[in-house]
């Protein structure tokens, strides 16, 4: 797979991810050492932050693509781009958790900010047949990215000091400046103007759109499957060797590198990408049926098992993944594409917050009736989006030939 797509602002969006994921890569591996390690956190304090922090860039999501739309969402992202570095810079400072605090809240802010407007930027930037082809290349370069930066990290892990620590932290703040270097490339974009008469924050009171967002974010709990229950599960449950773990990451991150820009083609409409979205579920669900069936079966067996339920599962995630670009995309008016996508970010981090709790109880916690249960859950999400989707279309007026909004029309059930 072709790594950066054809030049323009595509690639300019792309190679700004690369750069920016490197640092995050850097980052998000030593985290918990630095602060427990060198700050002197306990345990259940990172916890209680980072926690308290996702949710502040929940409630954060639709305001920051409300402002990428009334300013631009260039400028924003800019903003969010160089405030991300100080921040950064600014965990070298904290010696408590309230400072903590103070600084992951703001982190938080920008992070939600640079979501919010990096879709409106796609959204503006790209032509619509486009914009869920450079989402693939955005993720798949984002594996990329963030796996340079794991390996870039382990040299300042192993050495287990605050120097190495800092000198993460400013490579990760150093990457946020060269990924807002990259993007004043981009030709900047005229703000929306902001409705004469009605609500400003219109993608909460769109009814089908939130609908489906707690729909997919529902669906995203999957990614849980993958980076708390499976370990959990091979290490305790199954006679697999646990060096296959690291195996079974392995095969999820070439596979969303090689054949994420793939796996998005036929979404760039809503309707083919619901049905995507319905394909993801029954896939994820086929996983889960793999991961249960590897608990009681000889170590051979385990393996083979653990290892199609991987690909089986990452096949649904390529597909999930680019069902909910096209429809975030695609029922978004043109005006709002900033906070539309701020909306859709609430549903992915809602599902990151309840995954650990729901993946854990049902897959670990029950065992085999417990994966079967998770199944029939991804089953019943992914059913569910055709017909909501097709419920929003009503609400609009849209382009035949590109299966996405020419105009948003009141909803009346929202009008109660």
């Amino acid at each position: 797979m072709q790594l950066l797509p054809t030049p323009g602002a595509a690639r300019i969006l792309t190679l700004a991810a690369l750069v920016n994921t490197i640092g995050r890569g850097v980052w998000l591996t030593a985290t918990a050492l630095f602060l427990t390690r060198s700050v002197g956190l306990s345990v259940a304090q990172v916890g209680i932050g980072l926690t308290s922090t996702a949710a502040i860039g929940l409630l954060a999501s639709t305001p920051m693509g409300y402002l990428a739309d009334r300013y631009g969402p260039r400028g924003i992202q800019l903003a969010a781009l160089v405030a991300s570095a100080g921040c950064s810079v600014a965990l070298i400072g904290v010696r408590s958790f309230p400072e903590f605090l103070l600084v992951g809240a703001g982190t938080a802010v920008a992070d939600a900010a640079a979501r919010s407007s990096r879709g409106a930027l796609i959204a503006g930037a790209v032509p619509p047949d486009q914009r869920v082809r450079t989402r693939a290349y955005l993720r798949a370069t984002t594996n990329v990215g963030i796996s340079v930066g794991t390996v870039l990290a382990g040299f300042a892990i192993a050495a287990d000091s605050r120097t190495g620590y800092v000198t993460l932290i400013l490579t990760d703040a150093a990457t946020y400046l060269a990924a807002a270097a990259i993007t004043t490339r981009l030709v900047p974009l005229p703000p929306t103007p902001a409705p004469a008469h009605g609500p400003r924050l219109i993608g909460l009171r769109d009814r089908p759109f939130l609908v489906f967002t707690a729909l997919d974010g529902l669906m995203s709990m999957h990614f849980g499957l993958l980076n708390i229950a499976l370990p959990l599960w091979v290490a305790g449950h199954t006679s697999a060797p646990r060096w296959l773990i690291s195996a079974l990451f392995l095969v999820n991150t070439t596979a969303v590198v090689l054949f994420q820009v793939r796996a998005s083609r036929g979404t760039d409409g809503v309707a083919g990408a619901a049905r995507a979205s319905r394909r993801a579920g029954v896939a994820i669900a086929a996983a889960c049926l793999l991961f249960a069936a590897s608990g009681a079966v000889p170590t051979a067996a385990a393996v083979a098992l653990l290892v199609a339920g991987a690909l089986v599962h990452v096949i649904g995630e390529l597909w999930h993944s680019a069902a909910g670009w096209g429809i975030s995309f695609g029922l978004a008016p043109a005006h709002a594409q900033g906070q539309y996508q701020g909306v859709y970010g609430m549903g992915l981090q809602l599902g990151g917050m309840v995954a650990p709790v729901v993946v854990t109880t049902l897959a670990v916690g029950w065992g085999v009736p417990g994966w079967l249960v998770l199944g029939a859950l991804f089953v019943v999400l992914g059913a569910l989006v055709p017909p909501v989707v097709r419920w929003a279309a009503r609400t609009r007026t849209m382009d035949p030939v590109t299966d996405s909004v020419t105009q948003q029309v009141p909803d009346p059930a929202a009008a109660t």
